[in-house]
């Protein structure tokens, strides 16, 4: 993948993480979704998604129809696993993420493309 350009090696990432829900529903995972924008911890990521949240209630919608409080399992160091919290994350929320995202990251610049 390195030979690709940059921003369609961020489209593809975006498209891999992508999830469907049974009705045919898109949605992506928060803690996914942090990594691929290069946050370095997942709490790093939470105030921009406070901010998105913020952002879709000013735009009139409702926060819980983009923005779903969930569950994750992770492994932990022994192979065992544990569930976390995590948010669902409609497209119109992954876009309002990178439009309040760190705007120095490459990969924020292409998500605003991707998820626009």
């Amino acid at each position: 993948m390195a030979d690709k350009p940059i921003a369609q090696q961020h489209h593809e990432t975006f498209e891999g993480i992508r999830q469907m829900d049974p009705d045919g529903n898109e949605f992506w995972l928060a803690r996914q979704l942090a990594k691929v924008l290069d946050y370095s911890q997942y709490r790093h990521f939470l105030p921009v998604i406070e901010r998105a949240k913020e952002a879709c209630l000013n735009s009139g919608q409702p926060v819980i129809d983009h923005i779903e409080d969930g569950l994750t399992m992770v492994d932990i160091g022994s192979g065992a696993k544990r569930q976390v919290e995590d948010f669902r994350l409609s497209r119109y929320a992954c876009y309002l993420i990178v439009q309040n995202g760190d705007p120095g990251k490459p990969v924020i610049a292409n998500g605003q493309t991707y998820f626009a």
